[in-house]
């Protein structure tokens, strides 16, 4: 469930913040400044990305919170403008050129720490090191569409691309993590099973 729906704001505190309290700002930022993040960075893999994603989401909440309408929740306002400006970073690019450095070394540190712990049982650690092995389009749009509740529709536009195209890459993101699922599940197996001689 999205982070969004469960923080929630008192519609005074939004009326203030319409009008340019800067104690109200605070604290719609404060509300969801986790949620926005946590977007951010499932889509984007990146801390340091996800971090400016969140200021630039909320310099634009800050800027054109006068003409937010109050037609859709206040978390739904922000979840679009957090989704299309970490979109606009996928989309970059220098995101799509860019290796960090420090990418290549924490997956060299992962895969000699697995090897020298062991296996253990496939839980939401391990479904989340598999989602961080997607293509970072695909992993968006799995984010988008199963945790935040965003339709193939609304996600193509966001993109730039069609309904097809999203529901494509759903289809071919669920599918690479069940196998993924499954191989980590086999390797578990067998290492219960030499463990146990």
């Amino acid at each position: 469930m999205s982070t969004f729906l469960q923080a929630s704001i008192d519609p005074a505190i939004v009326s203030r913040a319409r009008r340019g309290d800067l104690k109200a700002h605070e604290l719609v930022y404060r509300a969801y400044a986790k949620p926005v993040y946590n977007l951010a960075i499932r889509i984007l893999r990146d801390p340091h990305q996800a971090e400016e994603v969140m200021q630039d989401t909320f310099i634009e909440v800050i800027r054109k919170i006068g003409s937010y309408r109050g037609d859709a929740p206040l978390g739904a306002w922000i979840r679009r403008i957090a989704a299309n400006k970490a979109l606009m970073v996928l989309r970059s690019a220098w995101h799509r050129l860019a290796t960090p450095l420090d990418a290549e070394h924490e997956s060299m540190a992962e895969d000699r720490g697995a090897a020298g712990e062991g296996m253990r049982a496939v839980e939401s650690a391990e479904l989340e090191r598999q989602l961080a092995q997607l293509a970072p389009v695909t992993r968006a749009v799995i984010w988008l569409y199963d945790v935040e509740g965003y339709t193939h529709q609304e996600i193509a536009t966001m993109m730039g691309k069609t309904a097809s195209f999203s529901k494509s890459q759903l289809s071919r993101g669920h599918q690479k993590l069940r196998r993924m699922m499954a191989a980590a599940g086999e390797v578990q197996t067998c290492m219960q099973v030499s463990n146990s001689y």
